[in-house]
């Protein structure tokens, strides 16, 4: 261990360069000399990283440190293992070459996410953490600290790919040691034994374990002479696959320690099976088995049946010590837990159930009373003693404290993320007490934490998290910050505030276990951790500058920024009234503002597809002459008079087609800033300031005279200020756009994406068949930032909407996961897009102004809509239950879901806030508007509270073609897809896809469970741009793979056109049509017999050129879209089905 130590030691300098990059370059080498303990190839020679060695070594250290052996002397080398946690904490996110040393399995050098390494990378983390390197002789400064968020992320991504180990690898047998000895790193039980089961059953020869599904390393059909194999060949090795007599000692050693000795038994006996016998009667046991050159084909047709002959090393080191480890423990002579001091064979054990405690406490003095005067008696921040309060950012601060060594070139921890689990925590720093507020209440990154609606959302979803995933001695304590913003303007706290606060003292909120309280109650019963390594030696006995002096001055630097203000530049109203007069601009002034009209509008990417039936009967009742403008409203008396700027006391960007972005007319810049020293509209100030940052830069000096000084006022100023001001007012149209303009990132935008890429959800950015970008891998913060500014070129509030976005898909996969069970490819884009269609269906309006209100959706309603389009549920809008404001008209989604009323989780009743005209108003006020009373699930319940409504919803008419579209852009698909596929091309001689083709060679080259196979039949998908035309062609696809499945002798005699297939259902839909007279007759089914199919334009607008009635057909039933497709099938397949009877007739037997 010390020589391993000191090899690793020597390349401190890669250790600090990884941090950083994960770069497979910067890695630490796997392979150092004997004798001289120096690198023996380069770095780009061999397959370096591998996070499983690395975090072995770290495991097998702090197993032998419990046990009593002291291996680590100096705090330099305390400093180095400390950051060596820092290299492998990330593992749940760092492609590498894995246990084999090969990545992916065709060996060209192409690192993966391997559950092996995150699973032996969890087991070190929980094992080396609090862990005192020194033993008994040792200090605060020779404990080793794991961030505990940084294992459960591992954890959380473990459990998600198991039983598979990598993208190429559906399963490998070095998944032995992770549900087992050494690592014991799975918790589930049933995970657990699924794991072995389907390793056992894919794997496990007479011989032993083959490693892997096509293993061709050192059979008889490979090719010694080179490296890597050709895709092509891997089908070789299919059933001739060495098999590792070494997994048996794995089994063995699982099942003593869960005392199953049946099992221990029965792979005891194997092994004596495949041992080596020497003359002096030693037993060795070889590195594995291979089938014999002249026994190949008979092994093809009956795996299993043939001897094999042992080949390799003998020993073989690594499986002779596990024989040895088996025989001593069999023997008597070791116990199990003298091999494991650390006790981690426990880890499936069930844990107590787990009370989180929440503390309340108010911002200052005057949310203090205001609360007091809503019956909530709290402590504020300040007052809060013998524990002090701070924000998240300090404690990120503090641990990136650990691990600096200067002598070894060592900088500490490179992340400042910390998490639920880290802040739930209390920490002693000498005789002080230090507790942190969770990361989500932090205003000064993101303008998610001013909405508090969703910050009482974020705190729900923690409560539950905690419930799951807390591990540590001692209860979890989350601090929830009461501000200014959790009041209403009448004094009231905000009602999802409120609701939170009367469940807590109920003792349960979210299905866990909850204790209000102080913080000063809750001492002796919280999680506590110690922080002394603060003050504590960081390099051979030189003290350095106190950590905790850094600290304090840290902390004061981050009070006078709280304590400082921007002065404001910007006219703010009057009056704090909604309804108060604004002073606008002239109506000279802004005839003369020219260009700068309409121009925040003019650099929206967002599209909205109007061919949904239910928007039908709008451009109906317009062409019939009704009265009713484009957006389905009373026409006003009169021509219609140009607006400029906005005359209507609505402050949102008005919707006129103006010459893009870049022809802008000369206008007075000088004249332009005066207008915006008089307007107090803040729609006004946006498109003045938009047109200056776009023309002159942020960092232009305006010339405006600062209010209290000579100050520069630059572009940069006015956006901030802007920022501020809609932030405050919640007009969050303008807080994505201002936003853009400052260039804000979400803080945990890398983790986000690193989130959703390791539970294997591709992520596309940017609008389809435009500028869609794909993110297949973790990417720096930075860099994400700039990839999706760049796919949505000039649209700043379509950029910070996809940030968002990121960060709820990455909440929902990990408290939802079953949201995304059958997804693999998140388009951002295009679900921005069904999200303006689903508000332009419920809303019965235009695309522009769907999309409008789409992004003054706030944090929270964003959200939900999110979730109502991933769990597939109706939205709609109903009347609400108050008085409508001036500027703001109320709607209401429908409930998300039908809650069990003995959960004790009250339903969704959220209001959406969004701005609209008096017309907009006088329709919500006849209630011409009705509420949704059903969803779409087909349950055929009622609304919230189960009651009808007085009208019906026209939705029956589209509900199929809005659930294919729905489907289509979430790229949702039917269970087990992909070996379906896998399956069928088997079968077939390619398939025809869109305008891709799918090669049967791939069957080749993949096995049916291989995420590689999936991705690879998710690029020809993705290239299908309108959702619905998708969603059909999978449907033909699910034909063939059935007709596949009822008669697997069947066979294609030639590539197939799946395109063909649909176009073919859709003439004898059309056929159907005309001859029944049915609802298609009105658009594409004509009475030449249907012959409208053969265009490449549907009548009705309808994708691809298919009638939107066929979209909006069932898929069962007589005259469903499935019936149809088995029927062209009938009609088109090149298929050929052998018969066992003399006459050749197929046998049809009907039960």
């Amino acid at each position: 261990m010390r020589s391993i130590l000191t090899c690793l030691i020597k390349q401190a300098d890669k250790v600090e360069r990884f941090k950083k990059t994960q770069s497979p370059a910067d890695s630490l080498h796997a392979k150092y000399g004997i004798r001289s303990l120096k690198t023996t190839v380069g770095d780009s020679e061999y397959g370096h990283l591998q996070l499983d060695a690395i975090s072995l070594f770290i495991l097998i250290l702090a197993q032998m440190t419990a046990s009593g052996v002291q291996i680590i002397y100096t705090l330099d080398e305390v400093a180095f293992i400390q950051n060596l946690v820092f290299y492998i904490e990330a593992a749940y996110r760092t492609p590498d070459y894995g246990v084999w040393e090969r990545g992916d399995k065709t060996n060209h050098g192409q690192t993966e996410l391997n559950s092996s390494s995150i699973g032996m990378s969890k087991a070190a983390l929980e094992a080396i953490n609090d862990l005192d390197l020194f033993g008994a002789k040792g200090g605060p400064a020779s404990v080793i600290h794991c961030i505990p968020d940084e294992t459960q992320k591992c954890s959380a991504v473990l459990q998600s790919m198991l039983p598979r180990e990598s993208n190429s690898k559906e399963v490998d047998a070095a998944l032995l040691g992770i549900i087992g000895y050494p690592a014991f790193a799975v918790e589930d039980a049933d995970l657990l034994n699924l794991t072995r089961q389907t390793l056992v059953d894919k794997l496990q020869g007479r011989y032993g374990l083959r490693r892997f599904l096509r293993d061709g390393y050192r059979t008889s059909k490979e090719d010694s002479h080179r490296l890597h194999y050709q895709p092509w060949e891997l089908k070789a090795f299919e059933n001739i696959e060495c098999e590792w007599p070494m997994f048996f000692c794995y089994l063995m050693l699982d099942a003593m320690f869960s005392g199953n000795t049946e099992m221990a038994d029965e792979y005891w006996d194997a092994l004596e099976e495949v041992v080596v016998r020497t003359d002096d009667g030693l037993k060795l046991l070889p590195e594995m088995y291979a089938v014999p050159q002249d026994k190949i084909d008979a092994e093809y047709l009956e795996p299993h049946s043939q001897d094999r002959v042992h080949i390799g090393r003998l020993p073989f080191l690594w499986g002779q010590s596990l024989y040895i480890l088996c025989c001593l423990i069999k023997e008597g002579f070791v116990a199990c837990g003298e091999i494991d001091p650390l006790c981690r064979r426990y880890v499936t054990e069930k844990k107590p159930d787990i009370v989180v405690q929440v503390v309340i406490l108010a911002e200052n003095d005057v949310v203090k009373e205001k609360a007091r005067q809503n019956g909530i008696e709290i402590q504020t921040i300040q007052t809060a003693r013998p524990v002090e309060v701070y924000p998240a950012r300090v404690l990120s601060y503090i641990y990136g404290q650990l691990g600096k060594s200067w002598k070894l070139g060592l900088s500490g921890r490179p992340s400042h993320e910390v998490g639920t689990l880290s802040t739930s925590t209390l920490y002693q720093l000498h005789d002080r007490v230090i507790a942190f507020t969770p990361q989500f209440l932090d205003q000064e990154y993101f303008y998610l934490a001013t909405d508090t609606n969703l910050l009482i959302d974020m705190f729900r979803t923690d409560i539950s998290f905690l419930k799951s995933n807390w591990r540590m001695l001692g209860r979890p304590t989350v601090i929830l910050e009461i501000s200014e913003r959790s009041f209403e303007e009448d004094g009231k706290l905000n009602p999802a505030f409120a609701a939170t606060y009367r469940k807590c003292r109920t003792g349960y909120l979210h299905g866990a276990r909850v204790m209000l309280g102080t913080l000063n109650e809750f001492l002796n019963t919280s999680c506590m951790y110690t922080l002394q390594f603060l003050g504590a030696s960081t390099d051979s006995g030189k003290v350095k500058k106190s950590g905790e002096k850094d600290v304090r001055n840290y902390i004061d630097l981050l009070l006078l920024q709280k304590q400082a203000a921007n002065k404001a530049q910007l006219p703010s109203s009057r009056s704090n009234k909604r309804d108060a007069p604004k002073r606008r601009l002239s109506r000279d002034l802004r005839s003369r503002a020219g260009s700068v009209v309409g121009i925040i509008r003019r650099t929206r990417s967002i599209q909205v597809d109007t061919t949904d039936p239910g928007m039908i009967n709008i451009r109906s009742r317009q062409s019939s002459g009704d009265g009713l403008d484009q957006m389905g409203l009373p026409s006003p008396s009169g021509p219609p008079q140009p607006e400029l700027f906005y005359s209507a006391p609505v402050d949102r960007p008005i919707f006129t087609q103006s010459p893009s972005v870049d022809e802008f007319p000369e206008v007075e810049v000088p004249e332009l800033l005066d207008m915006l020293k008089q307007t107090e509209s803040l729609g006004e100030q946006a498109e003045i300031i938009h047109y200056l940052y776009l023309t002159k830069g942020l960092n232009w000096d305006t010339r405006i005279s600062s209010r209290g000084g000579s100050v520069r006022v630059t572009v940069a100023d006015l956006v901030k200020e802007l920022y501020d001001k809609s932030c405050q007012t919640k007009k969050w149209w303008l807080v994505r756009h201002s936003a853009g303009m400052l260039d804000k990132r979400v803080e945990d935008l890398a983790r986000a994406v690193s989130d959703l890429l390791v539970h294997q959800k591709q992520i596309t950015v940017g609008m389809p068949s435009d500028s869609e970008v794909t993110i297949t891998r973790p990417l720096p913060p930075e860099e994400l930032q700039t990839l999706i500014r760049g796919a949505y070129k000039k649209d700043n509030s379509t950029a910070m909407l996809t940030q968002e976005l990121l960060m709820y898909l990455a909440m929902f996969v990990r408290t939802e996961p079953d949201l995304f069970h059958d997804l693999l490819r998140l388009r951002i884009g295009l679900i921005i897009q069904i999200m303006a269609a689903e508000l332009a269906r419920a809303l019965k309006c235009k695309g522009p102004e769907a999309s409008e209100y789409l992004l003054n959706l706030s944090p929270y309603e964003m959200k939900m809509l999110l979730h109502h389009i991933l769990s597939g549920k109706e939205i709609g809008v109903r009347e609400g239950d108050g008085a409508i404001g001036e500027e703001n008209a109320v709607l209401t989604v429908a409930p998300l879901l039908q809650k069990n009323r003995r959960s004790g989780i009250a339903r969704l009743r959220k209001s959406i806030q969004l701005s609209a005209n008096e017309n907009l108003m006088q329709i919500f006020n006849q209630g011409r508007l009705s509420t949704v009373n059903g969803l779409l699930s087909g349950t055929g319940d009622g609304g919230a509270d189960g009651d009808s409504g007085s009208e019906d919803l026209p939705e029956k008419t589209g509900r199929w073609l809005r659930r294919r579209r729905l489907d289509g852009a979430l790229n949702r698909l039917p269970k087990d897809f992909y070996p379906r596929i896998w399956r069928l091309l088997e079968k077939s001689q390619g398939l025809h896809v869109a305008d891709m083709f799918l090669s049967p060679t791939l069957t080749n080259e993949m096995t049916p469970g291989e995420l590689k196979f999936a991705l690879h039949v998710e690029n020809i998908l993705s290239t299908v741009s309108q959702p619905e035309y998708r969603q059909l062609l999978l449907e033909a696809l699910m034909v063939l793979t059935m007709l596949v499945e009822y008669e697997p002798k069947c066979t294609f005699t030639k590539p197939f056109y799946i395109k063909s297939l649909v176009r073919t259902a859709y003439q004898l839909f059309l056929t159907d049509q005309v001859a029944g007279n049915g609802d298609g007759t009105m658009c594409c089914a004509v009475e030449l017999g249907g012959s409208d199919a053969q265009h490449d334009t549907a009548r009705c607008g309808g994708a691809a050129g298919i009638c939107l009635h066929f979209y909006d057909s069932a898929p069962s039933g007589r005259y469903g879209t499935m019936t149809y497709l088995c029927r062209a099938a009938a009609m088109e397949l090149p298929m050929h089905i052998p018969t066992s009877s003399t006459d050749g007739q197929l046998e049809c037997n009907v039960s």
